[in-house]
This record gives structure tokens, sequence and C-alpha cells, in this order.
């Protein structure tokens, strides 16, 4: 079975940032019924008209939520469909938010960075030094049940090792597939982008048919995509953004992935989707299951409404340079390059703008 890549990370991402709290509002509360006032007593002919009562206001969800804050976003891959297949995670994507919540860092972790995994009682895995990409399959493992792999503690292993490589805390974060992430984009009428390097798709023809795949490989018309700003459908949104055999490689898909985000953010604060309540249920119709949110004991209707006024012109993308690492002349994975390195501790003491003052090309253009 052909091997897929998610780019779905922009859909929480949307939740979380743009939403403003709709649509997660939508599906944690939405199927209770607003609270009535209750209907004034009736008063004896004559009587006062007594005055009206008011409550002290109740904060709003997330009001203790200052910052720094950091949310994992996770893609897998689609094969999770299959029985027994354990989930790989093949989008990593960070976004931080220092104290204050009024701007946000966004930057990847390479799939197959090197790194320590440790130990995991609940998977029976021993701990060893392997691709990040395998701390969310060994996690999930339920001893005696490999029928059923365990998505919620792949995510757990994968949080742990990540939050330990870069020295964040994980406040939050979610596990997101293929699925409904193309009906998505479709459903606020495309996503203008700007391509930045002419990519030609390995998996899709022209007409957004799959391309057939014989002997090893892909055949027939493929489609491409010129450079320049564009008008992308979900189709194409999803297909672009997977492409890794450009210039540039993962790299270059990790940037790809982060544009995306940023253009789908724009149109929904363009459309005021989280102000429109019929909006919102489209939205929430085409996440459908494809969004499994760990919240670590808080709501995602907290993150969102804490961040909910964070306008996507302060959304920073960063894009953190890597190499790849080898022994004996066999390709073991990558590691990031000392320049990528040295972001994350300027990112834990809050001089990130300065970093990225000093290092100019690490900022994502979009």
């Amino acid at each position: 079975m052909t091997r897929r890549r998610l780019l779905g990370l922009a859909v929480l991402v949307v939740a979380l940032l743009v939403a403003g709290g709709a649509v997660v509002t939508t599906r944690l509360v939405g199927h209770h019924s607003p609270t009535r006032a209750a209907a004034p007593a009736t008063s004896p002919p004559g009587s006062p008209t007594p005055a009206p009562t008011t409550g002290s206001p109740s904060p709003p969800p997330g009001a203790d939520l200052t910052g720094p804050l950091t949310l994992m976003l996770v893609g897998v891959d689609t094969r999770v469909s299959i029985p027994g297949w354990e989930p790989h995670a093949d989008a990593v994507l960070l976004l931080h938010v220092p104290a204050g919540l009024d701007r946000a860092y966004l930057f990847s972790l390479p799939r197959d960075l090197v790194v320590d995994i440790p130990a995991y009682l609940k998977a029976r895995y021993p701990g060893g030094k392997t691709k990040l990409t395998h701390a969310m399959s060994y996690g999930s493992r339920v001893p005696g049940d490999k029928a059923h792999p365990s998505t919620a503690q792949g995510y757990e292993l994968l949080r742990t090792t990540v939050s330990r490589y870069t020295g964040l805390r994980i406040d939050a974060g979610a596990v997101i597939t293929f699925g409904g992430f193309d009906k998505l984009v479709d459903t606020l009428g495309g996503v203008d982008l700007y391509v930045d390097q002419k990519v030609a798709s390995r998996h899709r023809r022209p007409d957004g048919k799959m391309r057939p795949l014989s002997g090893g490989g892909y055949h027939g018309p493929q489609m491409v995509y010129q450079k320049g700003n564009r008008h992308l459908v979900g189709w194409q949104a999803l297909d672009y953004a997977r492409q890794r055999y450009t210039a540039g490689g993962d790299y270059t898909r990790q940037r790809h992935q982060q544009q995306l985000v940023r253009a789908l953010a724009g149109k929904l604060v363009e459309q005021g989707t989280a102000r429109d309540p019929q909006r919102v249920e489209q939205v929430v119709a085409a996440l459908g299951k494809t969004l499994v949110y760990v919240g670590g004991g808080r709501k995602l209707i907290d993150f969102s409404y804490a961040l909910g006024g964070l306008p996507t012109d302060r959304i920073t993308l960063v894009g953190l340079p890597g190499s790849g690492v080898g022994s004996g002349g066999s390709y073991r994975g990558e590691q990031l390059q000392k320049l990528g390195r040295d972001f994350l501790p300027a990112l834990r003491g809050g001089r990130a703008e300065a970093y990225l003052s000093a290092h100019p090309s690490l900022r994502v253009k979009t």
C-alpha cells in the first residue's frame, strides 16, 4: 500500500487559533441548551417594580491561561484504518505562544529526527535512540492486544520525547489523520496560497484522480503546481503540501505545510467563521472524526478562547535547518543543525524575536 503523508495539522491550528472557540464550543458544549433567564415573579397590584438583579459575569473559558503555552500537532499516516496498524508520526508541528499570548511561533520537527525515546512501561518499550516517528508507534502498543494499538498511548510517549528534546512543556495537542482535510478546504471555498517553487505531484493526475501505482512507482500524467499565487481546492491543497520529493526534500514539505496553515487561518479570519454559527457547523462537519484532542486536563475550549484573539500576522513560521546522519555509510535519520538547535533555548528563554532578528534565514516566507 502507498505510504501517505499527513497534512491535516492545519485543521487543529485553525480550530485552536482562528475559530476563537466557536468550533470547539460546538463540539464540547454545543449539545447544552442556553441558560434562560428566570421569569419575574408576579407582584401584587400597586407594588413597586423590583429592581433587576445582575450577577457577576463569569470569567471566559481559559481566562487563567496567560502563557507561555506550547501545543503539539501530530499527523499520522492513513494506514491507521488497517486493523492492528501502529500509528506513525508523519508530521510533528509545535506552536509556542509566549507569555502575554500576543504572538506565536510555529515550527516543525523532522519525522526522521534521531532522538532518545524514553522507556514507556504501558507499552513495555525499553527505550532507545531512533527516529522521532517511531515514538508514536512504540508507545501505541498494547500488551496482549496487538489488534488494537492505542493512539492516546502513542501520543503520550511522543509528547514526552518531544518535550525532553525541545525542553518545552507540551500543554495540549491533537492527533489528526487525512480524512476530511480536503473537504474542510472545500467547505471554506478553497484557499489562496503562494506556491514558492514548481512542484510536480507524485500521486495525482491533473484532473485530481490518483495516478496508477505499479512496479514500485507511479505512472501517467502528473498534476504540476506552478510557482506563483494560486487558488487551490481541497485535493490540490492537500496534495501540494504532501510532496516531499522536491528541492529541499522533507524540509520543503514542512515549509509548505506551515504556509498552508497560515493561509487557512487567514481564510477563516476573512470569512468571520467564528461568529457565524452555520459556518461553524460546516467546519465541524468537515472535521468529523479526523481530530483527536489531548488536553492534559484542560478543555480545548479553554485554549481556543485564550488564543482566539491572536491575529494570523502574529504567527511566525520558523524553519529549522537539518541534515542527514548515518553510520557505516547507511542513513540513520536527521539531526538539526546548530542554527536550528539554538533556536530552542532562545524560544524557552523568551528571546525568540531577538534570535530570529539575528538569523532572519529561519523565518519562513508566506
